[in-house]
């Protein structure tokens, strides 16, 4: 008898996550949260959104448990992967299975009821992620995305956003707007082939000065042209994305993140070694007060407040 509900396959060319990370040679702060990954079902158990635009492959919780600890972090971020649309199972399974060492950022929609996002809070989500990247979701209705940030905005929660720097001049007076502090994934995608000190780049970190925003230091592998590649002979990687991570790190220490952006959805150039995006982080925070607000103090302001790393 055929399986009625049979597995889909992965997205063709799709890149699965490195299954033997180095271990970093940088030692991370007691207490070190990665702030910023995802699961991905496993899909017998969580199946992924009819609407999604890519399969990937399975990544649960239990790999990125065993991820956290190879690396030498105490907590993750499990943010919502749009894989799973609405759909906020596999994430809030992560959560729950963490024993209080995670915290969620979930996916919702406009009709979303009161009752269900306590039991979100309840279960540790603390924010919620509006997505404008146009090859990632259909459309992002701000009428829609408004109603959901008056609804979090009584539980204290905040709004993850994702977006092209490029679309940054249409989207800033919407994102000011909204009634939460909001956390930019990635820098907001610069364009890491133009000056650190050129307008683009400018304009994003005064949009980020002016408003109650934080910045995810994050996905260098996303944005790196030079790619992965040793320098001289030391394992250094995207090395061109260092000078823009510092410049975040060093007008806003109070108010970065960092994360693996595990299992790292919908790379085409290369899988990176978790392991070496952790010996990324002392390249642009570069002293020890710096590391400890990216990794502890800051993420546990924003997600455990109140608890001792």
């Amino acid at each position: 008898m055929s399986d009625p509900h049979p597995l889909a396959p992965k997205t063709p060319g799709w890149l699965d996550w490195c299954p033997d990370p180095s271990v970093p040679a940088f030692r991370l702060p007691p207490g070190a949260v990665d702030a910023h990954c995802h699961v991905f079902g496993p899909q017998a158990d969580f199946p992924f959104a009819p609407e999604r635009k890519y399969t990937p492959c399975d990544a649960g919780r239990q790999q990125l448990f065993a991820l956290r600890d190879r690396l030498g972090f105490a907590r993750n971020v499990v943010v919502q992967a749009t894989c799973h649309g609405a759909d906020n199972s596999a994430m809030v399974d992560a959560v729950r299975a963490s024993g209080g060492r995670a915290r969620g950022v979930a996916t919702v929609r406009p009709d979303v009821t009161e009752r269900e996002l306590r039991e979100l809070d309840a279960a540790g989500v603390r924010g919620v992620r509006f997505n404008f990247v146009r090859r990632l979701v259909d459309a992002s209705p701000r009428d829609d995305l408004a109603v959901i940030a008056k609804k979090i905005a009584p539980l204290g929660w905040h709004i993850v956003l994702y977006f092209e720097s490029a679309d940054l001049p249409d989207l800033e007076d919407f994102f000011a707007a909204l009634p939460a502090p909001l956390v930019i994934d990635h820098m907001g995608r610069p364009d890491v082939t133009r000056p650190v000190d050129g307008p683009e780049f400018r304009r994003f970190l005064r949009f980020v000065e002016a408003n109650d925003v934080w910045v995810k230091v994050t996905c260098p592998e996303r944005l790196s042209v030079g790619g992965p590649w040793a320098v001289d002979g030391e394992r250094h990687a995207y090395t061109d994305v260092v000078p823009f991570a510092r410049r975040v790190v060093e007008e806003f220490p109070d108010r970065v993140l960092w994360g693996t952006d595990w299992p790292h959805p919908n790379l085409t150039g290369h899988m990176p070694d978790d392991g070496l995006l952790v010996d990324h982080i002392p390249l642009f925070a570069v002293t020890a007060d710096q590391q400890r607000r990216l990794l502890v103090d800051n993420p546990m302001r924003l997600y455990w407040p109140g608890e001792t790393p």
